[in-house]
């Protein structure tokens, strides 16, 4: 006999289901309030273990929640029934350091040596904000967070390196 999940689960199932069948599109922030939410960052293996040490040595800007077995798409740790090839609304396709498309889901692009790496954002602390009375701009008017550039550079590992302008 399976539980019956609590609200908060059933609110974050439901909201990757909806992205799963493209029914949502757009931003997360505010939708499930509560929940821990992450970016993304899936990598053929053989970059894996660098972009694990430049996380590991940037824990402020790259806050790592959770790491996928090499090749696998479920990533059970952090939720029921979670795959990393159609649950985000958009992904971003990158060669050669150049984003070169945006795209609703990678499964035609999924390879056996991929492995996915969640880090923290913004958007997993925006309930607390407005339970506290500091509802952030982007909830109040319903578009996505603001985002900046710094000139604070992040310590280097392997190929991995953010040298500001």
């Amino acid at each position: 006999m399976n539980p019956t999940p609590s609200p908060l689960l059933q609110q974050t199932y439901d909201l990757r289901q909806a992205i799963r069948s493209k029914a949502h599109t757009g931003p997360t922030s505010g939708l499930v309030q509560g929940a821990m939410q992450g970016n993304v960052v899936i990598l053929p293996a053989d970059w894996a273990s660098e972009f694990l040490l430049y996380c590991q040595k940037n824990p402020v800007s790259c806050p790592l929640i959770g790491v996928s077995e090499v090749g696998d798409f479920n990533m059970p740790e952090l939720g029921h029934d979670i795959d990393m090839r159609h649950d985000i609304p958009e992904y971003y396709v990158y060669r050669n350091g150049e984003k070169v498309e945006s795209r609703a889901d990678i499964e035609d692009l999924w390879q056996d040596d991929m492995v996915a790496f969640v880090l923290g954002c913004s958007f997993s602390f925006e309930h607390a904000l407005s339970q506290a009375g500091l509802t952030p701009r982007n909830i109040e008017e319903d578009v996505n967070v603001s985002m900046f550039e710094t000139n604070i550079a992040t310590v280097p590992a392997g190929r991995f390196s953010v040298i500001p302008w």
